[in-house]
């Protein structure tokens, strides 16, 4: 009875394998979709499970998992390198220096920085010549 329910499963995944083939020449034979993700589909083969990114197949696959520009993945990987204007550049690579160099940039906050550090050294003095008085 168990061979009877199963011989139709494995007859319908042999139905809906089929063959893959990138544009770079690599072929997945009898491959069964997994899944499709966003960014790719994910094959079953006899040598494995492999994930292959819509952008390695050719147009025809990619239309018929309906992938294309208008996807913000493919648009952002066909995406080309906005260039900044000198303002935002100068931001930007203020924020890739970290805290130190947004602190470095702006004057009046590397001034406060100094205040509170130098306080706080004078508060943990304080702090510990207490503490010793009283040992």
């Amino acid at each position: 009875m168990t061979t009877l329910a199963i011989l139709p499963l494995l007859s319908a995944s042999l139905a809906l394998a089929e063959d893959f083939k990138t544009i770079k020449g690599k072929e997945y034979k009898d491959a069964t979709i997994i899944r499709v993700e966003a960014d790719g589909i994910v094959l079953r083969t006899q040598t494995g499970i492999s994930k292959v990114y819509f952008i390695e197949l050719p147009k025809e696959v990619q239309e018929r998992f309906h992938y294309g520009p208008a996807t913000p993945i493919a648009a952002h990987r066909e995406s080309r390198p906005i260039k900044l204007d000198e303002k935002q550049e100068a931001t930007r690579q203020k924020k890739d220096r970290g805290w130190v160099g947004a602190m470095m940039a702006d004057p009046a906050t590397f001034a406060r920085m100094k205040i509170f550090v130098t306080v706080t050294v004078i508060i943990i003095g304080v702090v510990l010549a207490i503490i010793r008085a009283r040992s």
